[in-house]
């Protein structure tokens, strides 16, 4: 993450964001963490309910797992109960969320302020397969069975246009690129 801080002489000092060229993983969450800024810095704010659905759930089946670790009956008898109850539920419900609503997608947002009935809100994915260089991002409508969603819309580019030799993000590419396809979301007519 790009930081500016302010020295006692009264300069300042730029920290870029920087990732390790090797590690796919850590590429992919600053491009992501990258993507949020530019999305929400549009207007769009973000849509945190399925995250707090998914926390309330998790935190469930902790609860549930306290329930059992203080269980009157000792682990063999109480395998039936910590089987159905944890296992097959409650992680059955958040599998069930991950696989048909969350998918890839790393961000949700609302519409932008101003245009509740003819917009929805983002819902922003992507992918970097695992030894390829190929960034895809995606931008989809929130609620694809509104009659206000929008079709949607991805690029596919070479992370190597986005960072130096020394794993440093060229933000200036990558926002003109990600505020380019944000762009051409918006300009697409609703389905």
């Amino acid at each position: 993450m790009t930081t500016v801080t302010a020295t006692a002489n009264g300069t300042t000092t730029v920290n870029p964001k920087k990732t390790n060229l090797l590690d796919h993983h850590s590429m992919k969450h600053l491009l992501d963490e990258t993507v949020t800024e530019i999305v929400t810095s549009r207007g769009y704010s973000e849509d945190v309910r399925l995250s707090n659905v998914r926390l309330l759930i998790g935190a469930i089946i902790i609860i549930i797992a306290l329930l059992a670790q203080f269980y009157n009956k000792k682990f063999p008898d109480n395998k039936n109960f910590l089987i159905g109850c944890i296992y097959v539920l409650f992680n059955g419900i958040l599998q069930l969320i991950i696989y048909t609503k969350e998918k890839n997608a790393f961000l949700f947002t609302y519409p932008p302020a101003g245009s509740a009935y003819n917009s929805t809100g983002l819902m922003v994915s992507s992918k970097l397969p695992r030894f390829s260089d190929m960034y895809t991002l995606t931008i989809a409508s929130a609620d694809p069975k509104s009659i206000s969603a929008k079709p949607t819309i991805e690029f596919t580019k070479s992370v190597t246009k986005w960072f130096t030799k020394d794993g440093v993000l060229v933000e200036g590419l990558f926002w003109k690129d990600v505020e380019g396809l944000i762009n051409d979301y918006a300009n697409k007519k609703s389905k």
